[in-house]
């Protein structure tokens, strides 16, 4: 007569049931961590965030500072106006020009989390022999 383990004295249903509340607790404790570590670097990306939005701030003032400098300086030698229109259309046009480009430039990005939906998924394209794909994200 053999003599009975621990192990064997459960059922395979027990034991898929303990494997499925394992998994599930391990699951949400994965999740439980990804949400604190995220909440603590967004947290510092928000500081950092409002480091650059107080910076361009007052690099703005400087740059309306300058901008004044050069319409005051045009002035001189035509109208006042006539100083402020060339400047003010001179710097619309940079500013159209940055945006413009900007905006080809987020068209063009990839914003799919590729490696996200292969680590969700299990998935890699290298494993099925073909190149991975990208798709355009709108």
């Amino acid at each position: 007569m053999m003599q009975d383990m621990p192990g064997e004295e459960r059922s395979l249903g027990d034991l898929f049931g303990d494997l499925t509340r394992d998994l599930t607790t391990l699951i949400r404790q994965e999740a439980s961590l990804a949400r604190t570590e995220m909440g603590a670097k967004a947290a510092q990306v928000g500081k950092d965030v409002g480091f650059i939005a107080a910076g361009g701030a007052v690099a703005y003032a400087g740059l309306l500072g300058i901008l004044g400098a050069i319409v005051a300086l045009l002035a001189r030698a035509m109208p006042v106006w006539g100083a402020a229109l060339i400047v003010g259309v001179i710097v619309m046009g940079v500013g159209g020009f940055l945006v413009s480009r900007g905006l080809s430039a987020l068209k063009r990005a990839d914003l799919t989390p590729h490696a996200a939906i292969e680590a969700l998924t299990g998935e890699r394209s290298e494993s099925h022999g073909r190149a991975p794909t990208r798709r355009a994200v709108l």
